[in-house]
């Protein structure tokens, strides 16, 4: 049964909040013992509001003024309190040593405007590129979608139901914004004329595999139909005039179907993060065909298409980017510009140029692939990103961008 849930529009630019509620965006207590000194009852009470104290510890660890600039994007202190936790987590977590970004120069030009997302520490995950020129996101620990008009700045925010975690977005044709609720096993509609969100259980499909959870990255395609990924090794089909849903597991056991998404005939591909492969989906009967990646640790991460329907993905742990060619099965490797710990996540297509972005250096960066020349240019993402982890092609040729851990969402403006 669909649920319809209203939210009441939050603006932007009125309205900040200094910390999420225990149900927005909560990722477990507390696992590790902070040093003593001045700052560390205010990191202990703060920041256990939102994630585990691990988080900091496994963090690269910055400066007072980056651990600031970065906890700002999360909480709100007062400026004597601020400092005086900053110069205590760069006392005992200072920055440790990481790949250095690699910028290679070239002859494109990119202008890159961000904006910080109102609600502090939602922890934007993926971008959308909308039909009317706005740029959307998902605020997964905030439970929260936002809206800002490039032309204006103007920011709107709209609460979800508590806890729902989006994750992935897409826009239909009347421009309602569909997303995954991860943490409640749903796909969500929302009007952003209203503000009523639509819920669809993934446990009210049609046929639910055993274990079915984790919705993760929906897409839309040619004929409106919702195909999405799912954490628990599955992918779904919703057919949002009906309602219909429908849950498929992959033929291997233990995979991570991940980004996702439909070339020119209207076939979804996908790719597995958990092992060496990608995936097709057969659009009427949902069968689904397995294509295995020639290196045993190759962790396709992202997906992105061509014009002529070739595949490109991000391989998270090698750090590469690869091609694979559906109608030869060959598959072609690029190393990416930083190395093997460069961690490339988020990608996307202008023509037959990839862009992708390195989230595992300091600092992320954006990269440009020319397919036809197989030469790399890039750039230092001006907040340093926090890891995108997606990406997204505007319908003139730029792109959006999903800054997660500086809490910001990016327009890249690709000149000519």
């Amino acid at each position: 049964m669909r649920t319809k849930t209203f939210s009441v529009l939050i603006a932007g630019g009125f309205l900040y909040f200094g910390l999420p509620t225990p149900t927005q965006g909560q990722r477990g207590g507390q696992a590790l013992q902070l040093p003593a000194g001045p700052g560390q009852e205010t990191v202990q009470s703060t920041c256990t509001q939102c994630h585990r104290l691990n988080l900091i510890a496994n963090s690269p660890g910055y400066t007072a003024e980056g651990w600031e600039k970065l906890f700002s994007s999360m909480v709100s202190l007062p400026s004597g309190q601020a400092g005086v936790v900053a110069r205590y987590l760069a006392a005992n977590f200072p920055v440790n040593p990481a790949p250095e970004a690699v910028v290679i120069p070239g002859a494109a030009e990119v202008s890159i405007k961000e904006w910080m997302a109102p609600s502090l520490g939602s922890r934007p995950h993926d971008p959308l590129a909308a039909a009317d020129g706005s740029v959307w996101w998902t605020g997964q620990w905030s439970s929260r979608l936002g809206r800002v008009n490039p032309a204006t700045g103007t920011i709107t925010e709209f609460p979800l139901p508590d806890d729902s975690g989006p994750h992935g977005l897409d826009e239909d044709a009347s421009g309602n914004v569909w997303f995954t609720g991860i943490n409640q096993n749903y796909i969500g509609k929302l009007d952003p004329n209203t503000g009523e969100v639509t819920q669809y259980p993934v446990s009210e499909a049609a046929v639910v595999p055993a274990g079915a959870r984790g919705p993760h990255t929906p897409i839309f395609d040619q004929d409106g139909t919702l195909w999405f990924t799912l954490q628990s090794g599955m992918v779904g089909r919703l057919i949002p005039s009906t309602g219909e849903m429908r849950i498929v597991a992959t033929p291997t056991e233990g995979t991570y179907p991940y980004g996702i998404q439909v070339n020119s005939q209207g076939v979804p591909w996908y790719v597995d993060f958990r092992g060496n492969r990608v995936g097709s989906i057969d659009p009427e009967t949902m069968e689904i065909t397995e294509h295995t990646l020639p290196h045993p640790d190759a962790r396709p991460r992202r997906i992105a298409l061509t014009p002529d329907d070739v595949v490109w993905y991000t391989d998270y742990a090698r750090g590469y980017l690869g091609r694979f060619d559906p109608a030869t099965g060959s598959v072609r490797e690029w190393p990416s510009p930083s190395g093997p710990d460069s961690r490339p996540y988020g990608i996307a297509t202008v023509g037959t140029v990839v862009w992708y972005s390195e989230s595992g250096v300091r600092d992320d960066t954006l990269v440009r692939f020319d397919t036809e020349t197989e030469e790399f240019q890039s750039w230092l993402i001006p907040s340093g990103g926090g890891v995108v982890r997606n990406m997204m092609a505007t319908a003139d040729g730029n792109l959006v961008l999903a800054c997660s851990g500086v809490n910001r969402v990016a327009l890249v403006e690709v000149g000519d």
